[in-house]
């Protein structure tokens, strides 16, 4: 056993590793003002992102690792914080002062359920303590307005528009700009133009992750954002049958042939649980998402079961993560938002930042 001294705490600490970055908690700087008193340990554990998967499991660790190594620790105060790491690029920094980092989530194909995903995936960050906000890229047919249950207008402050804000996430849509019993007919350029307006005269303020719910596809709106901004990730959204996964690895493509690293797949609507029986039905297959993860190399996020309330949630305005927060699904949801905010940070800490793409599209 070791005496109590701040070196040998430190060294103590050094056995406690990060199992996504594969360093220990010291190296990487989380361990902050550390002080002894008699035979009272108190310290501060600064992580990544608030949304971390095994932020409980570090407390225990390090408790452990003190206790286990260093003879009469009396009281462990760990005090757990947070401090998103940033995507560090200067023409984000231009374009979206103060967001950190900016997350497309995407789909090969429609109806594979990207916006409900996307909706609770960003009211579950926020729920572990995140700032967070979210853009409706889908012109012709935004749905976050009914998601979040918000029909009002933004008000304009400085020639900027407000964004409204709803369960802690600060949301914009053209759905709040147009009628809604008006469909919205508009060529590419007009689509495109409407999302860099959604990034350059919205007053986002500080925000930890800026998500953006594309249309499906590989289409205009996608080439515009990659183009505007350099992307700190992309997640793709897709249902276990074969059409769906064929459309998301056509969408893993683009993003890599963009420079937009891929955070990771998300198979929604992977199984169905009876509620009488308990017998699972795969109605759309199984595994696929997993396995074409596994394939493409890039993360797999996690499976979506099917469940009548998410779909009631989307459609009342009340995303699942908090009409039934301690449902097992709003449990699988925040898991696989946690999931992505450490790949978030395995990127930030780990790559280089991502160089600007110049896409030149055909007359």
């Amino acid at each position: 056993m070791l005496p109590l001294t701040e070196e040998n705490v430190l060294n103590c600490l050094k056995l406690v590793r990060d199992p996504d970055l594969h360093r220990d908690i010291v190296t990487l700087g989380f361990v902050k003002n550390l002080s002894i008193k008699g035979k009272d340990i108190s310290c501060t554990l600064q992580l990544t992102t608030p949304a971390c998967p095994v932020r409980d499991q570090f407390k225990v660790d390090c408790e452990k690792a003190i206790r286990h190594n260093i003879e009469g620790v009396g009281k462990i105060d760990i005090e757990m914080t947070a401090n998103v790491v940033s995507h560090s690029d200067r023409v984000k920094e231009t374009v979206l002062p103060g967001v950190k980092n900016t997350i497309a989530v995407a789909s090969g194909k429609g109806g594979v359920g990207k916006s409900t995903a996307a909706v609770n995936l960003a009211v579950a960050l926020v729920l572990d303590g995140a700032k967070v906000g979210l853009v409706d890229a889908d012109v012709y047919g935004p749905s976050i307005p009914l998601m979040f249950g918000v029909n009002e207008r933004p008000r304009v402050s400085q020639n900027k528009l407000i964004p409204l804000e709803k369960y802690g996430v600060k949301i914009m849509s053209i759905g709040f700009l147009v009628d809604p019993m008006q469909a919205v007919i508009w060529r590419g350029p007009m689509a495109s133009g409407a999302i860099k307006q959604f990034m350059g005269d919205v007053t986002w303020g500080e925000l930890d992750y800026l998500i953006f719910d594309l249309p499906p596809g590989t289409g205009d709106i996608q080439l515009t954002l990659v183009q505007t901004i350099p992307l700190t990730g992309a997640v793709i959204i897709t249902t276990p049958q074969d059409v769906a996964l064929a459309d998301a690895r056509k969408g893993l493509v683009m993003f890599n042939k963009v420079n937009v690293p891929v955070m990771g797949i998300v198979e929604n609507m992977s199984y169905f649980i009876c509620r009488h029986c308990g017998h699972r039905e795969d109605i759309f297959d199984s595994g696929g998402g997993k396995k074409t993860a596994e394939l493409l190399g890039v993360p797999f996020l996690g499976e979506i079961p099917i469940y009548t309330g998410i779909r009631v949630g989307g459609d009342k305005g009340t995303p699942i993560v908090v009409g039934e927060p301690d449902s097992e699904h709003a449990q699988i949801i925040r898991g696989i938002a946690r999931n992505l905010a450490a790949q978030v940070s395995i990127r930030n800490i780990n790559a280089p930042a991502t160089p600007k793409v110049e896409i030149v599209l055909p007359t």
